[in-house]
């Protein structure tokens, strides 16, 4: 099954248990988030929308990625200090769980993945006697270009 697909059927799942339909817009956005690459803020999925010469309002975007979320289609990162506190957001569902490194000069970011980070997290977590759902990482500081350009 193509990640569109596999995207619709988790979507068309949780809108169901929640008595909302698979409307139009809904799957257009849908669409349009298939078609971004790495971090995006609504605003980025809007103007890809329009691009593709659909009609969605700003609003049902911002509406429709709440409901993206919390299906586990998309992934709220964080919200961004470079892009003026904007909300940054992620295609999560199919994807290995990594974090996130946030230069706070140009606003790059840079995934990563570490297995004894992970371990770590979870022996923490036991002798806690934490029960996790969901973690994330965010490191925030200078990258590299940003240092050497100084």
């Amino acid at each position: 099954m193509r990640k569109t697909a596999q995207h619709r059927a988790v979507f068309s799942g949780y809108l169901g248990a929640q008595n909302l339909k698979m409307t139009r817009e809904r799957q257009t956005i849908l669409d349009g988030i298939d078609s971004l690459r790495g971090h995006f803020t609504a605003d980025d999925l809007h103007l890809a929308i329009v691009r593709r010469k659909a009609s969605v309002s700003r609003a049902t975007v911002y509406r429709a990625l709440e409901h993206l979320v919390a299906s586990g289609i998309v992934q709220k990162v964080y919200v961004s200090d470079h892009d003026r506190g904007k909300a940054l957001y992620e295609r999560a569902h199919g994807r290995a769980h990594h974090e996130h490194m946030n230069c706070v000069r140009c606003g790059r970011i840079v995934e990563f993945s570490d297995e004894a980070l992970e371990r770590r997290q979870e022996h923490l977590c036991r002798r806690l006697g934490f029960k996790p759902i969901r973690h994330s990482l965010r490191i925030e500081g200078i990258c590299r270009g940003c240092r050497e350009e100084r």
